[in-house]
């Protein structure tokens, strides 16, 4: 498993880190048009006065055996949905079983689940969840759509984060907007230019926006599954450590039982010939 678990590894950190540059310069452009433009040209765009209803897509694993990546994304899942407290009612959109069940598990409504997805991911499976989320969001179901999923930085360190990702221009206020991997977006305070539209800006937010969230919806899920992944693998690797030790003190065990055995039958024999002499 642990074999099998580093192979899927390495498929998906080269999927990851195809993919980083063209997300995070998709977000840092959106972020940087939203902030010149009027907010209300675009649903997407809309600003609530009052967070009442609050959509959550969670990304955790199908399957165990992970160590502690299932544990840690539902802790901060749980964690998110506490602070926004008892007033707000949240929906959840869980990708993967392990996610939908700890939902449940605490009595929190499940709009949809999907399996079998961050096994190999595709972005034509990506496609449906994120329509999902912007036909939702479009109708003003929800005031703030929020990612939680699992941050890949290396093989050895995978960070659980919640990112704000609708609507968009009021994720300046969080200070992991747009993290992959170890980078950050830089706030660009010099950038006082204006942008020209063709053929309206309306026109290119239909087009550009929509996108952006299914980008970012696929990003997550490339990140959750090299985390997956490599957490899976080092958890192998330690089960197969902690088994080998196990063996050898069971070994070692049962050596020293046997030698007793032997020196107790020695004993006894040997008592019975020195009783057997004195006759």
């Amino acid at each position: 498993m642990e074999l099998v678990a580093a192979s899927k590894m390495r498929k998906a950190v080269g999927a990851v880190s195809a993919s980083r540059p063209y997300s995070k310069l998709a977000w840092e452009t959106v972020l940087s048009v939203g902030g010149k433009i009027d907010a209300t040209l675009h649903p997407l765009m809309r600003q609530s006065g009052k967070v009442e209803n609050v959509l959550i897509l969670l990304l955790a694993s199908d399957r165990g055996l992970a160590g502690g990546y299932n544990t840690n994304v539902i802790k901060s899942a749980i964690s998110g949905i506490r602070r926004l407290g008892e007033n707000v009612k949240i929906q959840t959109i869980c990708i993967g079983k392990r996610g939908a069940d700890a939902m449940r598990r605490i009595k929190q409504p499940v709009l949809a689940s999907f399996t079998e997805i961050t096994n190999n991911p595709k972005f034509e499976e990506i496609l449906p969840i994120g329509k999902m989320i912007i036909s939702e969001f479009n109708e003003g179901k929800y005031d703030k759509v929020l990612l939680v999923y699992t941050d890949f930085v290396s093989a050895i360190s995978q960070k659980p984060l919640i990112l704000e990702l609708l609507p968009f221009g009021a994720q300046e206020k969080s200070e992991d907007l747009g993290q992959t991997g170890t980078e950050k977006i830089e706030e660009k305070t010099d950038d006082k230019g204006d942008y020209t539209f063709e053929p309206t800006p309306r026109d290119v937010l239909d087009k550009m926006l929509p996108r952006l969230v299914e980008t970012m919806v696929y990003q997550a899920v490339l990140e959750a599954a090299a985390s997956e992944h490599s957490s899976r693998m080092f958890a192998m690797r330690s089960a197969s450590d902690n088994a080998g030790e196990m063996i050898d003190d069971l070994s070692f065990t049962f050596n020293q039982a046997r030698q007793a055995g032997i020196t107790q039958e020695i004993a006894e024999i040997s008592s019975g010939k020195a009783a057997l002499e004195a006759k």
